[in-house]
């Protein structure tokens, strides 16, 4: 599309973005593994690269939280829309907040519209004000000339200007240095992949299994709307690659949780002379061993794991081998 001089708007919102170089670099650092993602799905679909950056104008690359009525995720896709892309948005789950789902809808879209308007730019406004619209304008109008960029059509200020900041930001990633900030590079281990899961099961557990925290896991994968990964909306999550390898190998080598030996005590009946069994009871104490977490153990003894964090004195998730806990709160 347009370079950075094409139009004084677009150098102009180029400009604020980076107005303060050091925030501009730490907020693309930190969402720089959701736009590579965007990036490798744009290239199946064959649009252009400044779409790229969509989220960006949109959200940030924020994943947005739904309320009624209201546009969410990072592409601000509205619940009817949504529908109509093949999302499905209900009490459990929001596939305006999947970001693989998500992303595949939104670049068929735009394709779509470029392979019916055969002009980015237009394809741009038809994302912003609709199809219809669009249509309604080339009805009237025809087709936007190539000068100048942003075209001369009658539509909204904030149609007009999606497309201005959709050029300025790519005006940026095109030419930095004219801007005075550096562009981040992301590690392999921090590309963002699909990573499937074979059954429903707690956040808690999985963000365990991929050694990530809860708040971490949950915001990549903010389309499950409860505490529980649910197969039956989504077979998968998306995380880091370093991280997806420990996820499956945890699904692996996963061990059933070490189980604690039984004491029985036996007494005399002074009624009968006989013997009976007394109640079984649980050793007190757990010795951790390969495989285990504390959503396990802590599922394994009944017992919650901020009751296991409190008897042990621990305030992460991490346990090491050999490492005995106590797993009641009785002496």
């Amino acid at each position: 599309m347009a370079d950075c001089d094409a139009d004084p708007a677009v150098l102009a919102w180029a400009r604020r973005y980076t107005h303060n170089p050091k925030r501009f670099e730490d907020h693309l650092q930190s969402v720089l593994p959701r736009l590579v993602y965007v990036e490798q799905v744009a290239a199946q679909y064959d649009v252009a690269g400044e779409f790229v950056l969509l989220p960006w104008i949109e959200s940030q690359f924020q994943p947005v939280p739904a309320r009624k009525h209201r546009p969410a995720g990072m592409w601000q896709i509205m619940p009817v829309t949504a529908g109509s892309m093949g999302l499905r948005v209900d009490r459990r789950y929001d596939g305006r907040l999947d970001v693989p789902a998500a992303s595949n809808a939104v670049m068929k879209l735009i394709k779509q519209y470029h392979d019916q308007f055969h002009d980015w730019r237009v394809a741009d406004y038809a994302y912003n004000a609709g199809e219809f619209a669009v249509r309604r304008i080339i009805s009237k109008r025809g087709m936007p000339t190539a000068q100048p960029v942003i075209p001369d059509w009658p539509v909204r200020r904030v149609t007009r200007e999606h497309l201005t900041k959709l050029l300025a930001i790519a005006c940026v990633v095109r030419e930095p240095g004219r801007f005075n900030v550096s562009l981040p590079t992301l590690p392999e281990a921090q590309h963002l992949v699909r990573t499937d899961i074979p059954h429903s099961m707690p956040i808690a557990r999985a963000a365990d299994h991929a050694g990530m925290s809860v708040d971490a896991l949950k915001q990549l994968n903010a389309a499950f709307r409860s505490d529980t990964i649910d197969t039956s909306a989504s077979s998968y999550l998306i995380l880091p690659a370093g991280h997806a390898r420990q996820f499956r190998s945890a699904l692996l080598e996963q061990p059933k949780p070490g189980s604690a030996e039984l004491n029985e005590t036996v007494v005399a009946d002074s009624r009968t002379g006989g013997a009976i069994q007394a109640k079984e009871i649980r050793n007190k104490t757990h010795t951790v061993k390969h495989g285990d977490s504390l959503w396990q153990i802590a599922r394994h003894y009944s017992v919650d794991v901020a009751q296991l964090r409190q008897w042990n004195h621990l305030n992460g998730q991490t346990l090491k081998l050999g490492q005995v806990l106590r797993v009641s709160d009785n002496h």
